[in-house]
Order: structure tokens, then sequence, then C-alpha cells
């Protein structure tokens, strides 16, 4: 269903706008091996209570808090679907913590204090602060 992905990710990249702004700058520390599993099991690895958001074949989302601070919580039947979102959600900014067919949206350093337990890789979207003119 190609016509809803670009209607997910506005949906979660709206929710990054939302939660803009929430937690605090994470150290360098080792990063564990990428985590894998439900989003319910990543959620539980990060101590959080999912409040699922979409619930479809192919994409499931939902809220998390956790003392890091808030953060979207994304898993994907596809690696090329989770590319496919990633890739439209970027454009609206943003920090994206990305395993194998899940991402943990949130601010630098909830992504950052997330990678600790989750592992995964730092996406940044695009910096809509710069002006050219």
């Amino acid at each position: 269903m190609r016509v809803t992905r670009p209607v997910l990710a506005v949906a979660g990249a709206a929710a990054v706008l939302a939660l803009a702004g929430c937690g605090s700058g994470g150290g360098a520390a080792k990063v564990p091996p990428t985590a894998t599993g439900s989003l319910e099991s990543l959620a539980a690895e990060v101590k959080c209570e999912p409040d699922i958001q979409t619930d479809a074949d192919t994409i499931r989302q939902a809220i998390c808090a956790n003392t890091s601070g808030r953060f979207v919580l994304a898993t994907f039947s596809t690696d090329r679907g989770q590319r496919e979102w990633i890739n439209e959600a970027k454009d609206y900014g943003g920090f994206y913590l990305v395993g194998r067919k899940w991402v943990a949206v949130g601010d630098d350093g909830v992504v950052h204090d997330l990678r600790g337990t989750l592992g995964g890789d730092v996406e940044t979207g695009t910096d809509h602060h710069a002006h050219s003119g």
C-alpha cells in the first residue's frame, strides 16, 4: 500500500515535532549489538509502555516515554518499507536511531541514550534552522 507510506511518514514526523525539546544530550558510550524483536520487546528493553498509534501489516508505531524522554518507536515488516519511511520522515528533521526493521525517533539526547541499550545507527533529519538568502 504505497499510498499510505507518505501519510505514515507525515504522522511520524508530526509526532517527532511534537516531541522536540525533550531530554538532554547523551555521552559517548559503547554501543551494544543492535537489538531485534517486536515493538513490545524493544519497548520493554528501554523500559517504556508503548502507546500504540498505528497497528498495520506494514508498520507498527507507538509513542513511548522513559527516563530519557519521549520518543516514537516504529517497527516495519520489510527493510524497504523502513527505508522509505525514514527517507520521507527525515525531511521533517529530527534524530533517528535505526535498527533492523525498527526505528526510534526523538531528540538528540534521547536517541543517543536509547542507542546505549538498543544499539543501532543514528541518522539525522534535514536541519530546517539554516537559512539561505
